[in-house]
């Protein structure tokens, strides 16, 4: 029963308004305990497409087993989605990774544009809303799932470079959202109140010293303003204390000063983004994410695997390069290795004011903008689901033989409550949302 449903169930009786916060949390009425679980979705990008034959299991249905890339999920097996068969199936301007990565999650075209790509027509920025603004749109439209920030948008090594290729999440139809890809300025997003509230408690500390120092000083009916003064600084320590305890349920993580945000540093960047996502989530301010590693035609050089070719450029090596073929596997298999952490820390952290684990009201959805680096595919998006946000029957490997990804985004919206019938382009949708119960 929801809280508008318990009001009227109670007005139903006869109990006045006045009573009613005294009222629904009696045991015996049933009414306690009633609240709405929490939702999230988080999306995780990484680049450049896959190898296929160490990513997708060889069986569907609950009987299958986990190639290479995917083995770091292997203990939250029975919690994970495997999803073959998904396609970006928009077309029109932009090379495929332009429309791999700014069609990934808004399913729907990219305008006309001066942005040369590839061998194809130039374009620019997507024409509609991304699937993760959509969902935070929802959610700030409810009282109930309102948080502070709705969304918020992580990134590790995406460069301050702005195009179709760097940017996947979009407010509405020409309106690309950038992510924050330095940590230090994440948390100060997150965390620059509670440190103006510090600074705040300091002051309050030094104006209490002196009012103290001249109380005896003065006149008895200066004495009585002074208290009234005084009173104010113990009412606004009060309303401080009571904001903590009501926004801050978790403490801010504390990092290591001076982390260069520049490619060699980003495993140490991933995992301090992680956190952060964490932290957030345990104090409530968002219920949306995204986390974009690199970017499209990404060219990161991966170092702590002592690989020393960039990325994008060696995605384009031919099948029949075994050792370009081995390194993009590790590196597909350090993303999600990095997918892992955050799966492991999501489900080793209670809900608070709930029943189970953050990863138990989590779905985080793995995404890539294209199927495969050396043909520039849109089919078959490498596509897992891992958490038991939306309430989607786990534990499986499907292959949905080239359907529209905007299906996909209808399962999402479907699965908070959002009963869209469309999203993106609408001829993508006419079969309706994906089956995933």
């Amino acid at each position: 029963m929801n809280a508008l449903a318990r009001r009227q169930f109670l007005k139903g009786l006869g109990v006045s308004a006045a009573a009613l916060p005294f009222l629904t949390g009696l045991p015996s009425l049933g009414l306690g305990a009633t609240g709405q679980r929490k939702q999230r979705v988080v999306v995780m990008f990484s680049p450049n497409g896959t190898i296929p034959t160490a990513f997708w299991p060889d069986a569907t249905g609950a009987d299958f087993q986990l190639k290479d890339i995917l083995s770091p999920l292997a203990p939250f097996k029975d919690q994970m989605l495997v999803l073959k068969g998904v396609s970006n199936k928009v077309r029109g301007d932009g090379d495929s990774h332009m429309r791999g990565m700014s069609c990934l999650l808004t399913g729907t075209e990219l305008f006309p544009g001066n942005i040369q790509g590839g061998s194809h027509t130039p374009a620019g920025w997507a024409k509609g809303i991304s699937i993760d603004q959509e969902l935070k749109n929802f959610f700030q439209s409810r009282p109930e799932t309102r948080t502070r920030f709705g969304s918020l948008e992580f990134g590790i090594g995406v460069s301050d470079r702005a195009d179709p290729w760097t940017r996947m999440s979009y407010a509405g139809p020409n309106q690309p959202v950038a992510p924050t890809d330095d940590p230090y300025q994440m948390y100060q997003k997150l965390y620059g109140q509670l440190r103006d509230k510090e600074t705040l408690r300091s002051i309050l500390d030094d104006v209490r010293e002196d009012l103290r120092k001249v109380a005896t000083k003065i006149s008895a009916e200066d004495r009585r303003l002074l208290e009234q003064h005084a009173e104010f600084v113990r009412q606004m320590e009060k309303e401080l204390t009571a904001d903590d305890r009501r926004k801050y349920r978790a403490t801010p993580p504390t990092f290591t000063a001076g982390v260069a945000n520049q490619n060699d540093n980003v495993p140490a960047l991933s995992r301090m983004q992680v956190e952060l996502m964490l932290n957030s989530f345990v104090n409530d301010f968002a219920r949306v994410a995204t986390l974009q590693y690199t970017k499209s035609v990404g060219q990161a050089r991966m170092g702590w695997l002592n690989i020393t070719d960039n990325h994008h450029t060696l995605s384009h090596e031919s099948d029949g390069n075994k050792d370009a073929a081995d390194k993009l596997t590790r590196i597909n298999k350090w993303f999600c290795g990095e997918l892992a952490y955050l799966v492991k820390r999501l489900s080793e952290t209670r809900e608070p004011d709930g029943q189970g684990s953050l990863l138990d009201n989590t779905l985080i959805v793995w995404a890539n903008e294209l199927g495969k680096g050396n043909s520039h595919t849109l089919d078959n998006i490498p596509l897992v689901l891992i958490g038991g946000g939306l309430g989607f029957k786990m534990g499986r490997a499907l292959d949905f033989k080239g359907t529209a990804h905007n299906r996909l985004h209808l399962a999402l919206a479907h699965g908070v409550g959002h009963h869209i019938k469309t999203f993106g382009s609408p001829h993508l949708c006419e079969a309706g949302a994906l089956s995933l119960a």
